[in-house]
């Protein structure tokens, strides 16, 4: 039996990556599905692949109105919302502080700040009132670097620890109403793409590197799919399994957080 059958979720950047993975995992265990992309040719593929299974909407999660509109088209299309998931996020490609310019640093923060932290808190006050009367939950997708260093620049990492911070500022707020909750996965076979302030739009994190040795680094020495990570969303959103879960991070990083990177340090005086 589903843990989520005939829930509502609306999915950001569900056209790619996890959030694909995330889209297909719960339209399998009986939701309702709808996703909120930015890219248009996204949209269309969605609209081509799983037809009226998804309410593939176009639109910018750092923009509040866009957030709305999903929202209003969801519960439009399907009667409600039990679950909102933020996933929509960026990297910076360990763009450091060393070698940034100041300019960078300033557009740089502007817009990872927007996409990973903004649209965390846009998101869920547009679906603040369907999710107070299905008294439904919230996921917000983080990151390994909302724990520790090394998983990017000092941007994103602030962008993902400060995820952290509205996770648990929500499920205050949201308390009894609302769950909210956050999944931090490790790097995964998902070729997520940069900053465009940084010329890195078209640069995806897997780009010229082995996957193989990646995986060897992590501690259960394998990378994962983005199928592999999409359980503990299905925990976190199901009533019948999660009641008593607010304000929890699920550390899905492949024991990195127990090892630790393993970098000596990160380079400055090379």
């Amino acid at each position: 039996m589903s843990w989520v059958k005939d829930q509502v979720v609306l999915i950001t950047g569900g056209g790619s990556g996890l959030g694909l993975a995330l889209v297909e995992r719960f339209l399998a265990e009986g939701a309702k599905v709808s996703v909120l992309q930015r890219s248009q040719a996204k949209v269309d593929a969605l609209i081509e692949r799983f037809g009226d299974e998804v309410l593939a909407i176009a639109g910018d999660v750092t923009i509040y109105a866009d957030n709305l509109r999903a929202v209003e088209a969801t519960v439009a299309r399907f009667g409600r919302l039990d679950c909102f998931i933020a996933n929509a996020g960026i990297w910076d490609h360990y763009a450091d502080i060393v070698h940034m310019s100041g300019e960078q640093l300033e557009n740089a923060f502007d817009e990872i700040m927007a996409i990973n932290t903004k649209s965390l808190i846009l998101g869920a006050k547009a679906a603040l009132e369907p999710l107070t009367q299905s008294e439904g939950s919230i996921i917000l997708t983080l990151s390994n670097a909302a724990l520790y260093s090394s998983g990017g620049g000092p941007i994103y990492t602030a962008s993902k620890h400060a995820g952290v911070g509205v996770m648990k500022e929500l499920a205050y707020e949201l308390a009894p109403k609302i769950r909210v909750n956050a999944v931090a996965p490790s790097g995964m076979n998902v070729n997520i793409k940069g900053a465009a302030s940084l010329g890195q739009q078209d640069k995806g994190l897997l780009d010229g590197r082995d996957m193989n040795k990646i995986g060897e680094g992590m501690p259960l020495q394998f990378l994962p799919e983005p199928e592999d990570m999409t359980g503990s969303y299905v925990l976190l959103a199901s009533r019948e399994n999660n009641r008593p879960l607010t304000g929890v991070l699920i550390n899905a990083d492949c024991g990195l957080g127990i090892r630790g990177l393993r970098q000596p340090r990160a380079g400055f005086l090379d």
